[in-house]
């Protein structure tokens, strides 16, 4: 009762007041982000850490479930459903813009455009490669044992079991489960607000339909419409369908990209890309701007450390959920390494498509993306053969998108509110 109540309130006052709750909330972002910079940095190399730790180490062989379970879904669905709810929306709003906007403005000089596109590539696999997974992976590992290997509830109270005791039963728990559900609200609305900026930029870009806020709480209103029938359904008949469905669009709008863009440079770019990441891992993974005296941090790495730890309880259980029967080493290289190479390559398709465009075919693509942040992906379809059709795929492809990552969202929220039922009934789903 009271997170549907945080919740009703939290919306009413985002509609209503949004430019109130503006002036609220961007001071108070300003103020961790300047004064807990460094804590966010040093606490995500801390949890990547320990994930590879556990990956390599004898609790590796754990089975999640008992000796004797098996995996609830094919490798294939598995990875869809784990790819949709981790990535899927925000990568789409930001595959083309990070890296343009990073090479518009750099976060550190460069000599020339060639090193100004390589920092550009460097920085936007930082924010999407290993750390965020990691964060998912450690509190999803957690979930899946507490829950399936120890009898606890699926909720975020279970993992502080060996700290609190029979307490997450009580009034300690459901403040877990509160704040955990607060989370996961405020993380989904962060990539679900992004999500309906692009799709009005596409069919601005379309049809010429206004941009504007009124537009996209109709936007909002439609498509969870279409995700109401899918949570209704429930996760095999519901969610994981329509994760296949989106890995199937994203791979055809991928693969249109590749053929039809600058192949060569995009393979060449996949490998010297991650190449500069990996080389440049420690230096860039624990940069905090200690002598550069600047804000381009708090704007983008510490936002992005933030954005993954609000995510982290949605995502975390609901791969903890698609997860039962893997073994720990099964599921942290399944969690961590497999997705990670997915987004590098998504980033490198469009991220480098865009820069070559700039670099080498003086098409300023990069001013209008920082003019026109979620008209980013059309600005770079338009350089493509077909590109109405193509548009019309990558609106399909953030519509589906944003479906499953309301529905994986809800079905969480669910899940915690209903005490850890993972199956919860029907009328709290359309809640």
């Amino acid at each position: 009762f009271t997170s549907a109540s945080l919740i009703i309130g939290f919306v009413i006052v985002s509609v209503f007041f949004n430019e109130m709750l503006g002036n609220i909330f961007n001071p108070l972002l300003n103020g961790i982000s300047t004064n807990a910079g460094w804590f966010f940095t040093l606490a995500v190399n801390i949890i990547l850490l320990f994930v590879l730790y556990l990956m390599f180490s004898r609790y590796g062989d754990i089975r999640l479930g008992g000796d004797d379970a098996e995996p609830d879904f094919s490798t294939l669905s598995w990875f869809a459903m784990l790819f949709s709810a981790g990535m899927g929306i925000g990568l789409l709003f930001y595959g083309v813009a990070e890296p343009m906007f990073h090479f518009m403005v750099p976060p550190v000089p460069a000599d020339s455009a060639a090193e100004a596109a390589q920092n550009a590539m460097k920085y936007t696999f930082l924010h999407w490669g290993l750390h965020p997974w990691a964060i998912y992976a450690l509190v999803a590992l957690a979930l899946a044992f507490f829950s399936f290997n120890k009898g606890q509830p699926l909720s975020i109270r279970s993992i502080f079991y060996p700290i609190l005791g029979e307490k997450i039963n009580g009034g300690w728990g459901n403040l877990i489960d509160i704040l955990a559900t607060i989370a996961t609200l405020f993380g989904v609305a962060t990539s679900l607000g992004f999500g309906v900026q692009q799709i009005n930029a596409g069919l601005n870009h379309l049809t010429g339909l206004e941009q504007s806020p009124l537009v996209q709480l109709f936007l909002i209103a439609g498509i969870t419409t279409i995700a109401t029938i899918s949570v209704v359904r429930g996760l095999d008949a519901g969610i994981r369908k329509l994760s296949e469905l989106n890995i199937w669009l994203a791979l055809a709008l991928l693969l249109f990209v590749f053929v039809f863009g600058p192949t060569l440079f995009i393979a060449n770019g996949f490998v010297e890309n991650i190449g500069a990441y990996l080389s440049s891992f420690a230096e860039i993974a624990t940069w905090n701007e200690t002598f550069e005296n600047a804000s381009w941090q708090n704007d983008w790495t510490v936002f992005y450390w933030a954005w993954w730890i609000a995510w982290s309880p949605f995502v975390g259980m609901f791969i903890a959920r698609v997860s039962r029967g893997r073994t720990i080493r099964e599921f942290l290289m399944g969690v961590l390494l497999i997705p990670t190479l997915v987004t590098f390559l998504w980033i490198t398709v469009f991220g480098n498509s865009a820069l070559y465009i700039d670099l080498f075919k003086g098409g300023n693509l990069g001013q209008g993306v920082t003019e026109n942040v979620p008209l980013s992906l059309f600005l770079l379809l338009e350089h493509f053969p077909l590109s109405s059709v193509l548009s019309v795929l990558g609106v399909l492809v953030v519509v589906s998108f944003f479906v499953t990552s309301s529905d994986s969202g809800s079905m969480v929220i669910d899940i915690i509110t209903a005490g850890g039922n993972p199956d919860p009934p029907i009328p709290q789903r359309l809640f």
